[in-house]
């Protein structure tokens, strides 16, 4: 390595996962702005995890990252253990699965490397995966491996072809996420992105990434050990980022896999790649692929980053945050004022459809609110323009409101 370019780490980033966290607890407090959230509130008296380090997946400096990750120790599965297929005739054994899916997977995922110069004229550079997502050569991956202060991005494919001076199309202003083109003479292989509002916990999960900045897919399997979890992460630099409805699972996410896919054993990407628990045996996490949905449908379809939003703060609903307001109901998302913020942003989308503090809303266009399918993940599925039709009950009777999402500036 050249002297310019000197191997340099950047402080831990660092996860906090609230008690909403777990299924059961108190749900976080959000701000709905199509995937984006105020600070989690989770239950009085609850014992908060603290102290994880984010799995981004880039190193500073020649390394794997912008975010350090301390990396869990590798799944080993069970090489005896056998799937039986739903039709009972095919036993497959799980290494068997897991090498198809790999099969399938890999051409799409591509490794990414992005160099940046401090005010010093010291040059570093990070390593991490990102996602094929059209044949035109759309790429997503995370935002935070993506310095604003990056002065080139290159990407790799699977198949070792280089490509130099990649454009950064655009980075999510709320979610961990970004997009870049490539400029390819040939069509791409596009990976095929599933619906991960029908994820379920014990699932078997596959996770890809440039594990180590080594320029070379690698796969490790596991399952989803937890849905809905929200995390706040921050740096060395004090700044801080909060994900939420994160996906949680016990494959190994190692270092250089941040913006690589999570995928199902139909070889569909349910989520991306993102974070890991750093003081616990694997423990990752990743954003649910639903979150970005609305965002690659103004890519492909505009070339630019546009989040569509609502403009409420709320409570998804449980069994506890119930009985504490009293609510009539379960599940939904109560809109509810708190820390200094109000229940419905002024001049949003949601005051001029008449939204008001105390709704809870039920429904979007048909599809129940729940802990499973919360009410940003499903506006975040949608573009500024759109008009969602939302089911509320407001003082013991239910109606109707329409909603025409707006565009986060």
């Amino acid at each position: 390595m050249s002297e310019d370019n000197p191997t340099k780490t950047e402080a831990p980033q660092t996860l906090e996962q609230s008690a909403a966290a777990r299924p059961g607890d108190a749900a976080e407090t959000r701000l709905a702005l199509s995937g984006g959230s105020a600070p989690s509130s989770g239950r009085k008296g609850q014992a908060i995890l603290k102290w994880l380090a984010i799995a981004a997946v880039a190193l500073l400096g020649g390394g794997v990252g912008a975010w350090v990750v301390v990396a869990s120790g590798l799944v080993r599965p069970d090489a005896n253990r056998a799937i039986v297929q739903n039709r009972g005739t095919i036993v497959l054994q799980e290494s068997e699965v897991v090498a198809d899916v790999a099969k399938k997977v890999s051409p799409s995922v591509v490794s990414i490397v992005a160099k940046s110069s401090s005010l010093y004229g010291v040059t570093s550079q990070s390593a991490a995966t990102g996602i094929i997502i059209s044949a035109n050569g759309y790429v997503l991956t995370n935002r935070h491996v993506l310095p604003q202060d990056a002065t080139s991005v290159r990407v790799i494919l699977a198949d070792s072809t280089v490509f130099d001076n990649v454009t950064v199309v655009g980075r999510d202003p709320l979610n961990d996420l970004a997009f870049l083109k490539i400029n390819s003479p040939q069509p791409l292989p596009a990976a095929t992105l599933a619906d991960s509002s029908q994820v379920r916990i014990g699932q078997k999960v596959v996770a890809f990434g440039n594990a180590l900045g080594q320029f070379q897919n690698t796969v490790t399997s596991g399952i989803i050990s937890g849905i809905g979890r929200p995390l706040s992460a921050s740096d060395g630099n004090n700044r801080v980022e909060n994900l939420q409805d994160l996906f949680q699972t016990d494959a190994a996410i190692n270092p250089g896999n941040s913006g690589g896919p999570l995928v199902n054993l139909q070889g569909e990407v349910i989520g991306v790649n993102t974070a890991i628990a750093s003081q616990a045996q694997n423990i990752g996490f990743a954003i649910p692929i639903n979150a970005a949905k609305g965002l690659i449908k103004t890519v492909l379809k505009d070339g630019k980053v546009e989040r569509a939003y609502m403009g409420v703060r709320y409570l998804s609903i449980n069994n506890e945050i119930a009985k504490q307001f009293n609510l009539p109901i379960q599940e939904g998302a109560y809109v509810y004022s708190g820390n200094g913020q109000p229940a419905v942003a002024a001049g949003s989308p949601a005051e001029k459809a008449g939204l008001k503090e105390g709704d809870i809303i039920t429904k979007v266009d048909g599809a129940d609110v729940t802990q499973r399918n919360g009410l940003a993940s499903i506006l975040a599925q949608h573009v500024p323009g759109d008009s969602v039709s939302l089911k509320i009950l407001r003082g013991g009777s239910s109606q109707v409101i329409k909603v025409t999402l707006g565009v986060i500036q």
